[in-house]
């Protein structure tokens, strides 16, 4: 009974945890917001439930859930989000004169993320 209770706070955690990450990363272009939450909405499923079907029929966070179920896919609406939140934070980086060093890793960074947003279907 202990062992299972502890489990189940352990995903209650990681869901908690992945799931205000995923938040932060609608504005925050380094933090993947789909991976988040689909980890969020597993570690829900198995130690909450009820927070999990919250999640599934949430208004943003439902259909980016159903969409990449469905066919692995990101909404074009949230692509042209995502890489246009990294292109501006990046582009402020540059004008409040950001260390060449972090700019280099924030543009290799968000190159990366870019990429696999951008090849993930519509």
């Amino acid at each position: 009974m202990r062992a299972r209770i502890l489990k189940r706070m352990f995903w209650f955690t990681v869901g908690s945890l992945a799931l205000a990450l995923g938040v932060l990363g609608i504005v925050l272009p380094l933090l993947p917001t789909t991976p988040l939450v689909l980890l969020a909405t597993f570690a829900f499923a198995k130690s909450t439930p009820s927070i999990e079907a919250w999640l599934r029929r949430h208004s943003v966070f439902g259909p980016i859930i159903s969409d990449w179920q469905r066919n692995g896919a990101i909404a074009h609406q949230y692509k042209v989000l995502a890489v246009g939140t990294m292109l501006a934070v990046l582009m402020m980086s540059y004008i409040f004169g950001v260390a060449l060093f972090v700019l280099i890793l924030q543009a290799l960074c968000m190159s990366a993320a870019a990429v696999f947003i951008l090849t993930r279907p519509s």
